[in-house]
């Protein structure tokens, strides 16, 4: 039932939008279904909210009665209000005097002050645990969306492109809920009980009080209007100032090494403007905006001044009868445009709510994943891999490999060669499923990769990159990844093995050694050997070797040569290297250019042969040889 009432309520709301509007409810209507699993929470605030909206109204029309009844009246002629509320004060405590009902209904007054604030804290409290409520289940809900995608995804998006979407994005989220779409629902429900409680006062004054109303109503349209188009301005401004910062940060070492500060900073400056620019431009909507608010309240008040300005021509009497409608009209007079007032800044806030909401929803609606239709969950290894007439390209026809074909036999090594950008790389993403190839087909045994189980795929193949990436986190986590399956023990093993147990050991706290952002507190073969320990202790059934050694040092390559020996036993293994002792013991060489193979077969029948091989072996391993 809540649901259906919201819904209603949404569209009371946004019914005098732009022409955006429709896309503005649907964008609310989806953000609504998050709150689901609370519709006890959800309805508890706006309940709240709406007792609170009728309370605040009703306390100046009980002040009008006490001024006509126990201030400029006797006391004794009451209005049917006061006539049943002091019968409920008579049965408290009988009281006689004019002054009694006077204190009494101070009293009651003070009361309603008393739970109203009480109200104002649950309503607070539990409006910020709806709308935090949201933001945990949205902002899980996109970061395992984004942990679906293909790495095309993250290789053509920056990253503070999605830092932006999983952290600004959403918190801005949150304020729709707990200071936006309830907030105004109850200032929406007061507005119509102070018009109420004037009309049912005096009908004619009322109708003149709200003169302005319609000026007002129109600086509303126009604020929103402007308003939409800042917020819009602000969110592409924010995505760019993210993104600098991200890249710039991660960079900062070539921003130094080639004294690029200056010109830098300079770039940060005009991006930094250009955020500014779209602040201000909210801030000078609104520096138009609230003045014409104050500015209408203000001839409300004329108004008023005015009416009181006639009774008194007519007499005294007249005004001192009129003396607590004015009084209370005064106090309407300014919770009527207090709410509207809000209701702008409550409508900034939605505006950027659905603005930011628009972004999250394009993301989470993106049909972006790699396919994980595949069902095979136990599955043997051990046998031969087959790369059948592959063809890939990242867009459209534009191949990157074309017509791939070579098998890689069960427990074999294999070693792809070949210039930079020839596509040995790519060939090993497509057997991780990093990437989707269009044509041909990759096996293992008889069965194609596409039919095992994403995870049971991943979780047999290790890949030991060039460029290893550490989380700043314990050397033990960076190993384990935190798979509390792999024991202390088993750790120690295999870096005894790998040769870096003695570095680890060494280091202040050992395996609880935090190696910091990307690891940067260690050397690049120190994180090459902590990259073979990972691999190690996961005992793959296949192993991928990315130029595992081209860029350590001498020692660590020895060390690295003895670990890349000792994993690559019992193992399948395809070997990327830009070194001559990496691939020389392979069952086979593959010479890869422009995603073509040009040459195969082993390390003396490829030097024999004086084609592409011979050319790369003179170029670049001759020397090492």
């Amino acid at each position: 039932m809540y649901r259906v009432d919201n819904k209603r309520i949404v569209l009371v709301i946004f019914a005098q939008m732009s022409e955006k509007t429709k896309l503005d409810l649907k964008v609310m209507w989806k953000l609504l279904k998050f709150s689901k699993p609370y519709y006890l929470i959800f309805s508890t605030a706006i309940i709240l909210m709406i007792v609170f909206a009728v309370l605040g109204p009703l306390r100046p029309f009980l002040i009008k009665e006490m001024i006509d009844n126990f201030i400029s009246g006797d006391g004794t002629d009451l209005s049917a209000t006061a006539v049943h509320v002091n019968r409920f004060m008579e049965w408290i405590a009988n009281p006689v005097k004019a002054t009694d009902y006077l204190f009494l209904w101070t009293i009651l007054l003070l009361g309603i002050l008393l739970i109203e604030s009480i109200i104002q804290f649950f309503l607070t409290f539990v409006a910020n645990l709806l709308g935090q409520s949201i933001v945990k289940d949205l902002r899980i809900q996109l970061f395992q969306h984004f942990n679906s995608f293909r790495l095309k995804y993250f290789d053509t998006t920056p990253n503070g492109t999605v830092v932006t979407r999983l952290v600004a994005d959403i918190e801005a989220i949150s304020e729709v809920f707990s200071t936006g779409l309830i907030t105004m629902i109850g200032e929406i429900v007061s507005l119509v009980m102070v018009m109420t409680f004037m009309f049912a006062i005096n009908w004619q004054l009322t109708l003149f009080v709200l003169l302005p109303i319609p000026i007002l109503l129109i600086a509303t349209r126009i604020f929103a209007r402007a308003m939409k188009h800042a917020f819009q301005k602000e969110r592409v401004q924010v995505n760019k100032l993210n993104t600098f910062v991200q890249e710039h940060i991660s960079g900062m070492s070539i921003v130094q090494l080639f004294n690029r500060q200056k010109i830098e900073s300079e770039k940060f400056d005009s991006i930094n403007k250009d955020h500014r620019q779209a602040h201000v431009d909210a801030v000078w909507a609104n520096s138009i905006f609230f003045p014409v608010v104050e500015l209408l309240s203000a001839l409300s008040i004329g108004v008023l001044i005015m009416w009181g300005m006639m009774q008194l021509n007519h007499n005294t009497a007249d005004l001192e009868a009129a003396f607590g409608t004015i009084t209370s009209f005064i106090m309407y007079v300014f919770m009527l445009y207090r709410p509207i007032r809000q209701l702008a800044d409550r409508f900034n806030v939605l505006q950027r709510g659905m603005v930011r909401a628009e972004r999250v929803f394009e993301e989470l609606e993106r049909i972006d994943h790699i396919d994980a239709r595949g069902t095979i969950t136990t599955f043997d290894f051990q046998q031969a891999i087959r790369f059948e007439n592959v063809w890939f390209a990242y867009k459209d026809e534009d191949w990157v490999l074309k017509g791939i074909d070579f098998e890689v036999g069960a427990n074999q090594s294999i070693a792809l060669v070949g210039t930079t950008g020839a596509g040995k790389s790519t060939i090993t993403n497509l057997l991780t499923r990093f990437y989707e190839f269009q044509k041909g087909d990759i096996t293992i045994g008889e069965t194609s990769i596409r039919e095992i189980e994403l995870s049971v795929l991943r979780r047999n193949i290790a890949i030991v990159m060039q460029e290893v990436f550490l989380f700043s986190d314990t050397i033990f986590y960076n190993i384990t990844l935190g798979d509390t399956s792999i024991t202390e023990e088993q750790v120690h093993e295999a870096a005894k093995k790998v040769g870096a147990h003695q570095f680890i050991m060494n280091l202040p706290g050992g395996y609880s050694y935090n190696v910091r952002e990307r690891g940067g507190v260690l050397s690049v073969g120190q994180k090459q050997l902590i990259s073979f320990i990972r691999a190690y202790v996961y005992n793959p059934k296949i192993l991928i070797l990315d130029e595992a050694t081209a860029s350590v040092d001498s020692e660590s390559e020895e060390l690295i040569q003895k670990a890349t020996s000792e994993l690559q036993k019992g193992r399948t293994s395809i070997v990327i290297a830009h070194r001559l002792s990496t691939i020389v013991n392979s069952s086979e060489i593959l010479v890869i250019d422009d995603g073509r193979i040009l040459e195969r077969g082993n390390h003396e029948a490829l030097l024999a042969q004086d084609g592409h091989y011979k050319k790369l072996y003179d170029l670049n391993f001759a020397k090492e040889d």
